[in-house]
């Protein structure tokens, strides 16, 4: 593949059509509107995930790219990753993220993502993520931005098909969460130490995330 911009690296993997897989998942948000919240609370719920789930996975990614280019050690990544990511539900879904991902690098940036011998961990999303990343020539802020925009097109997506509305509207609410994390992109976009990765938790959503996992009847994964 020919060298490109960094803006158009985040612009495709940003792009809601590519084919990773993504839209399996509704950010735990169609269990969460079963357990009762309001669907004019969205915003809201998305407020929590840049808060707590969107900079651990968006650390987890940095850090990839960093050890990428200059070496170390990505099974301490994705413990740390791991430890941090206390649902299970979240975290097999996230692995099958990763697994897509993945699948795409192939095509893409061949050899930037090797498979894993059989029996080996497999890699979650953003560690995937981080890797291209540094296979692509993203730079690290727009990789922040990139995971903040695709929680929140995540969430909004899936909102529009569990609780139909105006579609303008779930776009302002992408717009907002993304406003929500901006003043923390250096901060995040800065990390190369994986036991720096932020560790805020979310227990409601992991609830709601193990709660979907169990759903018998369900539009989303998770």
């Amino acid at each position: 593949m020919s060298i490109l911009a960094s803006t158009t690296i985040a612009m495709l993997l940003a792009d809601s059509r590519l084919p990773a897989g993504a839209h399996v998942s509704s950010g735990a948000l169609e269990a969460a509107l079963r357990d009762g919240l309001d669907p004019a609370a969205t915003g809201d719920y998305l407020s929590g995930r840049m808060a707590t789930i969107v900079p651990v996975e968006a650390g987890t990614a940095v850090v990839a790219r960093h050890l990428a280019r200059h070496g170390g050690d990505l099974d301490r990544l994705h413990r740390e990753w791991a430890a941090r990511t206390p649902s299970r539900a979240q975290r097999e879904v996230t692995l099958a993220l990763g697994d897509g991902l993945r699948r795409l690098a192939d095509q893409l940036w061949p050899s930037s993502i090797p498979a894993p011998p059989p029996g080996a961990a497999r890699r979650p999303r953003p560690i995937v993520l981080g890797l291209i990343a540094a296979a692509a020539g993203l730079d690290a802020e727009d990789l922040v931005r990139l995971v903040a925009y695709d929680d929140a097109q995540t969430v909004a997506a899936a909102l529009l098909k569990l609780e139909p509305g105006d579609p303008r509207e779930a776009t302002a609410l992408v717009l907002a969460a993304c406003a929500h994390l901006e003043p923390r992109v250096a901060e995040l976009a800065a990390l190369t130490d994986p036991a720096r990765i932020p560790c805020a938790g979310a227990p409601l959503i992991d609830g709601w995330a193990e709660a979907q996992s169990q759903l018998p009847r369900r539009l989303f994964r998770a």
